[in-house]
């Protein structure tokens, strides 16, 4: 049986009581911003003292959570992982909409991008 990831980094968008409940059941470390930022803007440190007892699962603790050294040092590396993957798909290839519809197409043309820019990648590594 294959192990699954032990911690899950994830912007707002993926941020709900399900997602978070799902995390918990599958006991994944969850890092997983409650609101936008604007790029550079760092958040007031984390409070002291115990959470309430009726804190809600996704804006109290998961923020709390984020507001901590450890938990923005963890979602802090987010930004050289993930982020400038997509933001090189988006600027050099171009890429800002999907031309096919439906999911079957979509996942197809999705797993070309992701191809062409690995094998770039790959070319640049090898042949420069």
């Amino acid at each position: 049986m294959t192990k699954g990831p032990e911690e899950v980094l994830a912007d707002s968008g993926y941020c709900s009581e399900g997602n978070l409940k799902y995390l918990a059941k599958r006991r994944m470390e969850g890092f997983v911003a409650t609101e936008k930022q604007k790029h550079g803007e760092r958040s007031e440190p984390c409070k002291r003292g115990p959470l309430p007892k009726d804190a809600s699962r996704r804006v109290e603790r998961m923020g709390r959570k984020l507001k901590t050294k450890v938990g923005a040092a963890v979602y802090a590396r987010r930004k050289c992982m993930v982020e400038p993957v997509f933001g090189q798909i988006k600027q050099a290839r171009g890429f800002r909409q999907f031309l096919l519809r439906g999911l079957e197409k979509v996942r197809g043309e999705w797993a070309l991008v992701c191809m062409t820019h690995n094998l770039l990648k790959f070319h640049k590594i090898c042949y420069e």
